[in-house]
């Protein structure tokens, strides 16, 4: 049987799922995990959790299952970014993993961006600047901070390699995954020498640098036995979530946009060369599709729309443990009421600092046109708008760049919303798709893998039998000349206050 297991290394739970053929789903588990943050900007967590997280997800979905473990052709991996980990001579972690959200490493990306020109590093790697996420600085932190871990680390790893490694014993990377160690060159597809002497370390101590969808090897037998798979499933390299998320709906070539309205918003664009923005607002990012790439970038999201139902919605999250209904449908309800426009109630969504096109971590939150004839209804659609504006502003930069934008195809949480891609397709004037599967990372990962071991002869043909759209939302003309204004509107409040938020120390 060709059913493909595939596993979503996430932040903070991790979700395994099994699917046929044809993309349907099987099965699927999840398991969540805490983060330990031990001081104020360190995010940490033990591998062992992660490694234990993804042995119960598998346990539980082959307990709810009907597929024997011999009918498991592939497993497939989707990979959270810049997790990085220092194994020991034995492949075992010799401290706790550090979580692409910790930002220790401060002073060690200000050296580095002091030694190597921005417009250097982003014509290599593809990443506008170094910063504390990025490995490399976290690589120099552990170099300072912590020498015995440093020189007694035989493999540094991203959580990707490291589950290879586990399943299969082999250490081996990929670069959609590795292009935003800040240590990888995306136009050589090789390690950047000279991060690599700064940071005093040699290729050794890296992966074997392998293409997205590759077959690394069969399971190792004690892991096989741990997890109640069958020795013959094959290990096949993976991607990076977004770049996983974007096969999953079909983001395999150029035209295609696609958008992740989870707690961020992330949008990718596939191009089939490298693109750099000479104004550095967009960086380029290595696909899970072999030899492409992507604009990629992501910023403030669906957590608006969570705060405002958090702060200001009691009523209806109330109603909703009640009666079972989503209090996100309720406010969908609230804002397909009111007028594209929202009668002039314009938000600015930066409550965490504005990434591209802005690039400005010091952007705010604002509402701007606030009347008595505001109502809550007014504010849900707002939000939603202005998360639509971001998309637009996005799609306008990378069409800026020669990248056609011709459709755009939603994920995440915000893609169940209606409203909300309707609202999308409007403001943008491009034609909005939604897919029936909406594990859209586990199925990208599950198509790579089934390429890998043959199950289709290509990610075209995987593709087009595993990624069935659900809705379509057209643009409606008749909202044009309201959307005009808003988007007009929108620019201006956020030009018109930048020099602001620069001054702002709050």
């Amino acid at each position: 049987m060709n059913h493909i297991l595939s596993v979503d290394l996430g932040t903070t739970a991790i979700k395994v799922a099994l699917f046929d053929g044809e993309g349907r789903v099987l099965a699927t588990s999840t398991q969540e995990y805490t983060l330990l943050t031990p001081s104020t900007l360190a995010v940490e967590l033990p591998v062992e959790t992660y490694w234990q997280a993804f042995k119960n997800g598998v346990r539980e979905l082959m307990a709810g299952s009907r597929v024997k473990p011999a009918g498991i052709r592939a497993l497939g991996i989707s990979a959270q970014g810049e997790t990085l980990i220092f194994a020991g001579k034995d492949g075992k972690p010799l401290r706790n993993a550090i979580v692409w959200l910790d930002n220790r490493a401060q002073k060690e990306a200000d050296i580095l961006n002091r030694e190597f020109p921005e417009e250097d590093t982003y014509r290599i790697t593809g990443q506008v600047s170094i910063v504390p996420t990025w490995p490399a600085a976290k690589v120099l932190w552990v170099r300072e901070n912590d020498p015995e871990v440093f020189r007694t680390t035989a493999k540094i790893l991203l959580i990707e390699d490291y589950f290879i490694h586990r399943l299969t014993g082999r250490y081996v990377c990929e670069g959609s995954l590795i292009c935003s160690t800040v240590y990888w060159d995306i136009t050589t597809r090789r390690w950047w020498p000279d991060m690599l002497r700064r940071l005093h370390i040699d290729e050794d101590r890296l992966p074997e640098i392998r293409e997205s969808g590759d077959p690394v090897g069969p399971l190792l037998p004690v892991v096989a036995k741990e997890l109640g798979l069958a020795l013959e499933t094959i290990v096949c390299t993976g991607a990076l979530d977004q770049a996983a998320g974007a096969i999953g709906v079909g983001n395999i070539t150029p035209g295609v946009f696609s958008e992740n309205t989870g707690a961020a918003l992330a949008i990718c664009a596939t191009v089939d060369h490298p693109v750099l923005d000479p104004r550095r607002r967009m960086p380029c990012h290595y696909h899970g599709i072999p030899g492409t790439y992507m604009a990629h970038t992501f910023t403030t999201g669906g957590i608006v729309l969570k705060w405002y139902r958090d702060m200001f919605c009691q009523e209806e999250m109330h109603v909703g443990a009640l009666t079972g209904m989503d209090p996100y449908d309720m406010l969908g309800r609230e804002a397909s009421r009111i007028p594209p426009g929202a009668d002039g109630l314009v938000m600015l969504p930066h409550l965490q600092g504005a990434m591209a096109p802005e690039a400005n971590p010091k952007a705010k939150g604002v509402f701007y046109g606030i009347t008595l004839r505001h109502t809550r209804g007014h504010f849900a659609r707002a939000i939603m708008e202005a998360i639509a504006c971001i998309v637009r502003r996005n799609i306008e930069v990378v069409e800026e760049l020669g990248i056609p934008v011709t459709e755009i195809r939603g994920l995440g949480g915000g893609a169940r919303s209606a409203v909300w891609n309707q609202i999308k397709a409007d403001l943008t004037g491009r034609t909005v798709l939604t897919m029936e599967n909406e594990e859209a990372a586990c199925l990208g990962a599950a198509i790579l893998a089934g390429v890998g071991v043959g199950v289709y002869g290509s990610l075209s043909e995987a593709c087009a039998r595993m990624v069935k759209v659900k809705t379509r939302h057209e643009p409606d003309p008749a909202t044009a000349p309201a959307y005009a204004g808003l988007y007009a509107r929108y620019v201006s409040l956020y030009d018109s206050l930048a020099g602001m938020f620069s001054k702002d120390t709050a």
